[in-house]
């Protein structure tokens, strides 16, 4: 993570939290329901007709809104828009109103609301994409329901009162779905839910004759609460369903509940800031009573009128806007019950002009388990433009320069030219590390940040942005993980939060370190300053004088402390969490003493990691507003630094759901659903529980809370860390294990929204072995375990807390690389192990060494030449140094498992067992989704021989040697295929869930 050698330990998202569109994979809705309709309501809930085929009815919520009418602005998609202000809506009931259009041919519509006055909800710029059938739109969130259907139950005989707990699962739409004992389900999804109080929402239906009702609940976006596939069982009269519990003739919840007629306090300290075309706003948080929900942010000027926009967090962050033009902006707070506060005092912004940049590119998508992950370090791994080379101020001291070797070397231009390099290993993710400027002395790999909203200019070149790196990766199928910072800044703070202003001396001694001010010179890490010639200026930062209102005690006083050269250390001289020079509201304000203490999540972790105070909304907002423009870019996924250093509570109130939001704002719920979010929790262990504390253990952070705490962040975070550190007392899970040999749904309700690096696997990974034993006595401690990001070592350690890179060996790595491409996880590789790579070489020793004889050396020479890949693990052609090490002999062993992986679904996305087999690192895996059909049931031996029993009869390929073996009896036995090899013995289904076969050719381990 960092530059400096370090003595200490440190520090999916695949599902869209559930706030926005849930998690629930190819989850039926009810168990009874017939195998199309499981289809219809698990896959695709936009396609939900109304009364005959073409039509969309759509429903829009009024009560937030308050206007004196409504207009739909639509076109159907690929159509012609309605002349504005669009068709005029009528009154649906209380609280929406409704229009039904015509489509003809096409799948959907593009719509926008306006008050037929200038003022607009264009879904924050984007305008809403909505499909077929009826569709409801609340506060900027699209789902599906009639929000105004009457009772569906028949006759006039028993009823049912439902009440449905909304404040685990955080749906802000809830529909049922539900059908009469013995009776018919209602169409999917259901009907909508109606709101009783905070936390609440109700339905009452007519069961005729019936004595009861199935019921399951779902979101209208395809996320359902079914019960864990047995449905819920519901009786007449009142019933609540909470967190899966369900009480039979209960009181009514909201009985005692005074209606809610409270607004929210008015949103304060409103700001806002340009740069270019964009704009970014913030507020402090509202108050309520009894909760605020959201806020309307609403934006004028410019020729397109008044925008208002729907968001839950306090910052909005918008691109696209018209040049030189000032922006005006009000917010106001929403609670659960539609209470709106008072406007906020006006914020006002300038943009400037227009940058030329590339249009952006939308994530790719799709299930990131089926995406094997390569993680370089930009900076190191390849150069495509020496002209942003830059050593910084340890070039000489550290010995890079006598290797001509600056630090940052590589760039995005050379990631750019090296993509069908990747590509052609077989890998469709890279992780890449952070891109924001940095500022250090040491920076390169960009733990140091400086300005989140800035790309550091020493990886971008002309034609070779970072736009441009994610938008030539997916124009060849490979996503982009971006390595973010939430828990701290560089020594220096953060730009546009906060930069302290340090004591220095242009004496004798210090003249060299201290540039000279020159106005209007700034930081941007590579600009050369043209008076002193170094690119690592900081006159900026320094001052003789005491700065108005400094509070570092002091101020320029001489220590009795030395400089590694012998000079004057001064008070004031350098930031540090202690001196007063940071402001508590912003900046932790100590070093940590205790790793495994609550002081890991509120102190510094390392002189030159200035802690964010992320409890504070400030700091929030300068966060979420910075990494909203990366997704906006189109980044498919956030690797997350120092992840176990924030408090969970606080990813789970503030961060994740920002992220989701974020992405379904700007992509759709899907788009979020596959943005893979996964964090580094430093558990440097071998034991289950990080020395007896869950707080600090990477599988407490894939959970949502279980407790509810104080609405101050930070309270909370001391609440959470004293009240739930008991690995005794953490929820558990079967998301990642079969049941017998069956697949079966996760119940993904409880997850957080960030998955995990596997770090117990990743410290034993000294033997392939005991990484698999200990991965799997972990598994039933993650939401699941099946996401897992799985490496052997990286750019911090090897295996064991090693500070060398692995150097088992070849049949070693052979070994390790069989077994992380079979069982359940996603496989990551460090750059450069492909070919070994720097084996055995100290990682990381800072300044005080050459990076040339580090595991973070530069890999380009290795990767020299042309290389063309005509698919996943395919070279076309290749030539010069690269075409040497395309033929090495793990490059031949990782493309054959990539190959095997990709044709295997069950060892993509499986979950896994080992009851019924013998032997080492054997196990069955199958994954089924009645969807889409999939079906895939594997039985995979690594290393050593291996006899399952009690297996389905039939006929099994092997995907390794193309061996074919009937079963009969239940029983398949495997001889020993030695190490580093496997056997993939893949059951034939026959049709589109036919075994494959043998899958590419013999390779020097898998024969």
């Amino acid at each position: 993570m960092r530059s400096r050698t370090r003595s200490h330990p440190r520090g999916r998202s695949t599902a869209l939290a559930l706030a926005v569109a849930g998690c629930l994979a190819a989850v039926l809705p009810a168990a009874g329901a017939s195998l199309a309709e499981a289809a219809a309501s698990g896959g695709a809930p936009a396609a939900t007709a109304a009364a005959g085929d073409g039509t969309a009815t759509v429903f829009y919520y009024t009560k937030t809104r308050n206007w004196a009418a409504y207009n739909l602005h639509w076109a159907p998609d690929g159509g012609t828009w309605t002349t504005v202000p669009g068709t005029g809506m009528e009154t649906a009931c209380t609280d929406w109103v409704k229009k039904t259009v015509s489509l003809g041919a096409a799948a959907g519509l593009q719509a926008t609301f306006n008050n037929g006055q200038g003022t607009w909800d264009n879904n924050g710029g984007k305008n809403y994409a909505l499909g077929t059938g009826v569709i409801t739109v609340k506060d900027g969130v699209v789902a599906h329901s009639d929000p105004c259907a009457a009772d569906s139950g028949t006759g006039t005989g028993a009823s049912a009162t439902v009440y449905y707990a909304t404040a685990t699962v955080g749906w802000p739409t809830v529909n049922l779905h539900w059908a009469p004992t013995g009776g018919s389900w209602t169409t999917v999804p259901g009907t909508g839910m109606d709101p009783a109080c905070t936390g609440w929402v109700k339905k009452t239906v007519t069961l005729g004759s019936a004595a009861g009702l199935a019921a399951t609940f779902n979101n209208g976006n395809g996320t359902w609460d079914n019960n864990n596939g047995r449905n819920y069982a519901l009786g007449t009269g009142l019933s609540t369903v909470k967190d899966t519990t369900v009480t039979a003739n209960a009181t009514d919840p909201c009985a005692a509940v005074v209606p809610d007629t409270t607004a929210p306090t008015v949103p304060a300290n409103l700001r806002a800031a340009a740069t270019d075309v964009s704009t970014v706003v913030t507020w402090d948080a509202a108050t309520d009573d009894r909760g605020v929900t959201g806020y309307q942010v609403t934006r004028s000027g410019g020729t397109k009128g008044t925008v208002v926009t729907s968001v839950t967090s306090t910052v909005l962050s918008e691109s696209g806007l018209e040049e030189r033009t000032a922006y005006t902006y009000t917010v106001k707070a929403v609670d659960a019950a539609g209470n709106v506060s008072a406007s906020s005092a006006a914020a006002v912004t300038t943009t400037g002009t227009r940058p030329p940049a590339p249009a952006g590119s939308a994530p790719l998508g799709g299930d990131p388990r089926k995406d094997p992950i390569y993680f370089v370090l930009t900076a190191r791994f390849n150069d495509g433009d020496s002209a942003n080379n830059r050593g910084g101020s340890q070039h000489v001291k550290s010995g890079n320069a006598a290797n001509n070797d600056p630090m940052f070397r590589g760039d995005f231009k050379g990631l750019v030219e090296k993509l069908d390099y990747v590509k052609a290993l077989g890998f469709s993710a890279i992780w890449i590390t952070p891109v924001v400027l940095n500022r250090s002395d040491y920076d390169y790999h960009g733990y140091h940040g400086y300005d989140f909203y800035k790309v550091d200019p020493r990886l971008e070149s002309a034609g070779a942005s970072y736009q441009d790196l994610i938008n030539a990766a997916h124009a060849k199928g490979v996503k982009i993980y971006q390595d973010v910072v939430y828990n701290h800044s560089s020594r220096w703070g953060a730009k546009g939060l906060f930069t302290p202003t340090v004591y220095g001396v242009r004496d004798a001694q210090w003249s060299w370190y201290y540039d000279e001010k020159q106005s209007g010179f700034e930081y941007d890490g590579l600009t050369v300053d043209p008076k002193s010639g170094k690119s690592y200026y900081n006159g900026d930062l320094w001052s003789t004088a005491e700065p108005a209102g400094n509070t570092c005690v002091n101020w320029g006083t001489a220590t009795q402390y030395k400089s590694a050269e012998g000079y004057t250390i001064y008070n004031c001289q350098w930031p540090n969490p202690t001196s007063g020079m940071f402001p508590k509201a912003l900046f932790h304000q100590c070093w940590i003493g205790n790793w495994e203490g609550e002081d890991a999540r509120s102190c510094w972790i390392h002189e030159d990691l200035a802690d964010f105070n992320t409890e504070n909304a400030t700091v929030q907002n300068y966060l979420i507003g910075a990494y909203d423009k990366y997704i906006d870019m189109g980044v498919d996924g956030f690797r997350v630094d120092t992840t176990v250093h924030i408090p969970r509570v606080t990813w789970n109130r503030r961060f994740l759901p920002a992220i989701q939001q974020r992405v379904a704002q700007q992509f759709g719920a899907q788009k979020a659903q596959d943005f893979y979010v996964f964090g580094e929790v430093g558990s440097f262990v071998n034991d289950k529980w990080n020395r007896g504390s869950a707080n600090q253990s990477a599988q407490y952070y894939t959970w949502k809370e279980s407790a509810a705490y104080s609405a101050d962040d930070a309270t909370a975070a001391v609440q959470q860390y004293t009240t739930d550190n008991d690995p005794a007392k953490q929820p558990t899970s079967t998301n990642a294990f079969l049941n017998g040999n069956l697949y079966h749904a996760p119940d993904h309700s409880k997850f957080s929204g960030m998955n995990v690096i596997d770090m117990r696997m990743h410290m034993n990974f000294g033997d392939a072995n005991n990484a698999f034993q200990n991965g799997k006595d972990s598994d039933d401690s993650y939401n699941d375990a099946t996401y897992n990001v799985v490496y052997v070592d990286s750019h911090d350690f090897g295996p064991g807390k090693s500070s060398t890179r692995y150097a088992g060996g070849t049949e070693a790595w052979a070994e390790n690389m069989a077994l992380m491409w079979t069982f359940r996880g996603i496989p990551t590789l460090y750059y450069g192990s492909e070919t070994e790579f720097q084996a055995g070489k100290q990682i990381d020793c800072g300044p005080t060494c050459p990076l040339a004889g580090t595991g973070r050396a530069y890999y380009g020479d290795k990767i020299a030449g042309t290389v063309t890949a005509s698919g996943f693990s395919k070279v076309a052609t290749a030539t010069g140094p690269v075409a040497a090490t395309l033929e090495s002999p793990l490059v031949k062993h990782l493309q054959r498992l990539n190959e095997i992986r990709r044709a295997v679904p069950a060892l993509q996305m499986g979950q896994y067992s080992t009851e019924g087999v013998s032997g080492g690192m054997a196990f069955k895996r199958r994954y089924t989704d009645t969807a889409t059909g999939v079906d895939s049931f594997a039985l995979v031996a690594v290393t050593g021989s291996a006899t399952y029993t009690g297996v389905p009869n039939g006929t099994y390929k092997d995907a390794v040697t193309g061996d074919v073996k009937t079963v009969t009896g239940g029983t398949l036995s495997v001889p020993a295929p030695g190490k580093g090899n496997l056997r993939v013995y893949v059951l034939d289904l026959g049709g589109s869930n036919a075994a494959p076969g043998k899958v590419g050719a013999v390779g020097p381990y898998l024969k």
